[in-house]
């Protein structure tokens, strides 16, 4: 299956800090992929890498087949919403429009005009008298009416109401569905990216610590509860994901394509949020506190 975005050992530096360490991924078309990480894990970096706003110091990266911002041709495949929703606060709504046509050759009109109607703003406002969940859909517009193949949102939703978020997550997916477009969604609310995404990318500390469709991640991930015991101990066939022990009890996330059928454990399956925190927490090297057993 063709990638959408395909990156081999691929570094950033700023001066002496390092955001991106030997990240190899590969990421199917078509999917809507939810990019989770803490804070300075390098998910702002890896996306500005593939908008071409950044270049690598090392490594390579590549977007719908081409190298990121190497041409009109290729600018023309990807739509960028950045994490703040960038908007001209000077500029009405229909002048945002305006420059959105000048600067994208293939600038849909219908497609913008009929968003702004739909969403009931007012084609003079000024942007900078917008709430923030209307700056927001005014930048997405401005991004999907360029028809890009690839959508690219940086934190978009997270300084909006839950309100605001719905509104914007709903567009957002019927975009997907009338264009039939790839979408590449960084956030901190896993809630909202459950709702949303069929494919997942955890980042932490600049490397890529899981990544998948979030089917299969969740059909091979569980949580195993019994005895206090050495995971080291665990059958070929299941990788520890991160260990919790009390002084009686271990419970023990895993990944496993094979099903687990062993009467010492107690199996249970995983949310998304659940193996999200499992894979942050093991990275960053914290124990998981549990309740002693009573």
């Amino acid at each position: 299956m063709t990638a959408v975005l395909r990156t081999d050992r691929l570094t950033k530096d700023y001066g002496r800090r390092r955001a991106l360490t030997d990240c190899t991924l590969s990421i199917p078309s078509g999917r809507v992929v939810g990019l989770v990480g803490p804070n300075g894990a390098g998910k702002s970096t890896l996306l500005q890498l593939a908008c071409g706003l950044l270049g690598p110091t090392s490594g390579t990266i590549e977007v719908l087949g081409g190298r990121p911002n190497s041409g009109p041709a290729q600018v023309a495949k990807v739509g960028f919403v950045a994490q703040d929703t960038p908007t001209y606060a000077g500029l009405s709504v229909a002048e945002h429009l305006t420059l959105g046509a000048r600067l994208n050759p293939g600038w849909d009109a219908g497609v913008a005009e009929r968003r702004i109607a739909a969403l009931g703003l007012d084609p003079a406002q000024r942007a900078g008298k917008l709430s923030g969940g209307q700056r927001a859909q005014l930048a997405l517009t401005l991004a999907v009416a360029k028809r890009p193949q690839l959508l690219i949102l940086d934190e978009p939703v997270a300084s909006l109401d839950p309100l605001a978020r719905r509104e914007f997550l709903q567009s957002l997916m019927e975009f997907v569905a009338e264009q039939e477009a790839s979408v590449i969604l960084s956030s901190h609310l896993v809630a909202d990216l459950e709702r949303v995404c069929d494919h997942l990318v955890v980042l932490t500390a600049g490397r890529v610590q899981v990544a998948g469709d979030v089917e299969d991640l969740l059909g091979s991930h569980h949580r195993l509860t019994g005895a206090r015991c050495d995971p080291a101990a665990l059958p070929g066939g299941q990788e520890l994901v991160h260990a919790g022990h009390t002084a009686k009890q271990s419970t023990l996330i895993v990944r496993s394509t094979a099903p687990i059928d062993d009467p010492a454990w107690v199996v249970e399956p995983l949310s998304l949020e659940d193996v999200v925190l499992a894979y942050l927490t093991e990275a960053a090297g914290r124990p998981r506190v549990l309740e002693p057993q009573r």
